[in-house]
């Protein structure tokens, strides 16, 4: 973004700047607009649950500040020279269905021919400005709540070398396909202080902006992150991706690791995650109450994770 234009508007409330997972404008002081888009190459072999997959990443933007989708527009690359356009439809079958469970609405979209496929989604949506949460008023004292298992990326890449079971993809997919619905409502509800979604930075690199972002540390357990099953056996077998090493390196100078834990579960912080879970910091009083109410509405894996505390040295403690 360096050497580019800066916009600024009195209604401008977020923007490019700041790390934040959408921007948002205001409409009226009672309503605010969120905006956000992503798209990437398929993960999975089924286009129908690429589809999925890559819709939900993109709506989570949306719910990660509070927001409840109301239209989406596709992005789409695809080689229709060389691939039949029979999985294009699948694909936007797949994202469709996804847009559908979110009660929003897709609008329209653009395609263009590409070397590979890509798909994601344009995402609009609202929130009063009540509702509105962001990664920046995390509160010392509040407790982590993470909403989604980690390891979607030693999977996927264990996956492209035909090293992963099935039943451990079949997991994994589920995951990545979930709407991160149940987390962002479920934050409102308990008046949670602050919102990231977990995707390419890895849970480090989010936690690490969201500390950043408010002035504080970051405590995360390792042995408290939730795993899916079959991960921590696919990243001891060194199935890595390349992210995950920047990601640690991109996080060493803003990070501490404390105890001699298990080196896999350290593994899963730098991970990353396809279409993860929401990090929510949240009163530590109504941390249990978010933690059910995530369980009891689909996001069966939430579990509280750290903690929220002054500014230290560094902005996140991994501690085993």
């Amino acid at each position: 973004m360096q050497g580019l234009p800066k916009f600024e508007h009195p209604d401008l409330l977020i923007g490019a700047d700041g790390a934040s997972d959408a921007g948002v404008f205001r409409l009226r002081d009672d309503l605010l607009i969120l905006q956000s888009l992503d798209f990437f190459p398929p993960l999975v072999d089924d286009a129908y649950l690429y589809g999925q997959i890559a819709a939900a990443n993109s709506l989570s933007d949306i719910y990660a500040m509070g927001g409840d989708p109301t239209t989406a527009m596709n992005i789409v690359g695809f080689p229709d020279d060389k691939l039949s356009l029979d999985i294009l439809q699948e694909i936007l079958r797949g994202g469709a269905e996804r847009v559908q469970a979110a009660g929003a609405l897709i609008v329209g979209g653009h395609t263009v021919r590409d070397t590979e496929i890509k798909y994601g989604l344009s995402v609009t949506g609202v929130a009063t400005p009540d509702e509105l949460l962001t990664n920046r008023d995390a509160r010392p004292g509040d407790r982590l709540v993470l909403t989604k298992a980690l390891g979607t990326g030693f999977v996927t890449t264990a996956f492209k070398k035909n090293r992963c079971p099935e039943e451990v993809l079949a997991t994994a997919s589920e995951s990545m396909a979930q709407l991160n619905k149940a987390g962002s409502e479920a934050a409102r509800a308990v008046g949670a202080s602050a919102s990231t979604d977990i995707t390419g930075f890895g849970l480090s690199g989010h936690a690490i902006e969201m500390a950043s972002a408010s002035s504080v540390t970051l405590l995360l357990d390792l042995e408290a992150l939730p795993v899916l099953p079959g991960a921590a056996k696919l990243a001891a077998a060194g199935n890595q991706t390349r992210a995950s090493a920047t990601n640690r390196s991109a996080a060493a100078a803003s990070m501490r690791i404390e105890g001699s834990g298990d080196p896999v579960r350290l593994e899963m912080a730098f991970d990353p995650q396809t279409s993860g879970g929401l990090l929510i910091s949240v009163p530590a009083g109504r941390a249990d109450e978010l933690v059910e109410k995530c369980r009891l509405t689909g996001a069966a894996t939430t579990a509280i994770v750290g903690e929220v505390v002054e500014k230290q040295d560094v902005l996140l403690v991994l501690r085993s």
